[in-house]
């Protein structure tokens, strides 16, 4: 378990993760996004405990399958001890049985690896949004318990509404070259087979990918960022 000292006007953030590489990454994506901070580094579910208490981080980063305990029962045992940090579970843990009982256990936001730095930085600058207001609220009535409400919930995009400045037919040449694909594309790959750059490409992936049609995976290499990698869903 890592600290440092005290900074004020930041939110506090504890990663939990028993993969000593992976909350090593976690831990480089929370800090290139302000106003946060990584507080501690914790690697079981009795560290990631002993860590709220010494460190009352604002949010925690929780995996779920750490060596001594499954992460969601980690979170009891924080508000029985007082506790009310934030949590936001970062898991390859896919199963509904899972995500209904994080629901029911208050995480602020649940996301699942293999993910990268555009994956995890709008989900904390949506949670500082929310965190804003819930700190700086007033409350006199209905509309302004509203407001503070506002934007917790942020629905998708129905289906067939593309994003300002995308096409159609951009869409639908993407959306062949995955669905052709023997395995998975790189926006490179894609950009190659549509005709189009790699930043559209890249652009059109990540639609697919945030509207759950395509899947995301990541390729590490011997050195530098992963590659990131895309499927369609059949």
């Amino acid at each position: 378990m890592t600290t440092t000292s005290d900074k004020a006007g930041t939110i506090d953030v504890l990663v939990v993760d028993d993969d000593f590489m992976v909350a090593r990454v976690h831990r480089a994506f929370v800090e290139r996004v302000e106003p946060f901070r990584v507080v501690g580094v914790a690697h079981t579910g009795a560290q990631a405990i002993e860590a709220v208490d010494a460190l009352r981080p604002d949010l925690i980063l929780l995996d779920l399958y750490l060596p001594d305990l499954f992460g969601l029962d980690v979170i009891p045992r924080l508000r029985t001890a007082g506790h009310d940090c934030d949590v936001m579970v970062i898991s390859a843990a896919q199963e509904a049985d899972t995500v209904r009982g994080a629901v029911r256990r208050g995480v602020v936001d649940y996301l699942l690896k293999p993910f990268d730095f555009e994956d995890l930085r709008p989900r904390l600058e949506r949670y500082a949004a929310q965190r804003g207001r819930l700190l700086t609220a007033v409350v006199r009535g209905q509309a302004d318990v509203d407001r503070v409400l506002a934007g917790a919930f942020v629905p998708a995009p129905p289906a067939h509404t593309l994003p300002k400045g995308m096409s159609v037919e951009t869409a639908a040449l993407v959306e062949r070259a995955l669905r052709e694909a023997d395995g998975t594309l790189s926006a490179t790959e894609c950009a190659a087979l549509t005709g189009v750059s790699r930043v559209s490409a890249r652009r059109y992936l990540e639609y697919f990918h945030s509207t759950g049609s395509a899947e995301v995976s990541l390729r590490y290499g011997a050195a530098g960022r992963p590659e990131r990698r895309y499927a369609w869903r059949t």
